[in-house]
């Protein structure tokens, strides 16, 4: 499963229709609480976390890394319409963090699916 957190609502929108039409299960949520609670929910049922870099109350890299303190097989994949040097001090350009530069096309995140950068079998466990 996938954990979407966007509080744009338009984007968030787009984003769980493209990853669903891409053949994934995904959870969406507009803030970093929700995602939280959903997390608790769910668990180790949460494969991969899709989420914006700059949201109110908590940042993107600070929610990934809160999940993965209770799920350490999570992997995470970043969002942000920021251009990447305005999102360097969230931490989220370091070396090895997947990111997508919105806005984005319907190519972009198939290009950028799980099982591309975690392995051909990520796919089945985020369905």
């Amino acid at each position: 499963m996938i954990l979407l957190v966007e509080d744009e609502q338009l984007v968030l929108n787009l984003t769980e229709r493209i990853s669903e039409n891409l053949g994934y299960q995904v959870r969406s949520v507009p803030n970093s609480a929700e995602a939280l609670a959903l997390a608790e929910q769910h668990g180790q049922e949460i494969r991969l976390l899709l989420t914006d870099v700059v949201m109110p109350e908590m940042n993107g890299r600070e929610l990934a890394e809160r999940l993965q303190a209770a799920n350490s097989q999570l992997k995470c994949l970043y969002l942000s319409g920021y251009t990447a040097n305005a999102i360097a001090h969230h931490g989220v350009r370091d070396k090895g963090l997947q990111f997508i530069q919105k806005p984005f096309y319907i190519g972009t995140v198939s290009g950028k699916k799980p099982k591309r950068f975690f392995g051909a079998e990520m796919k089945n466990r985020c369905k």
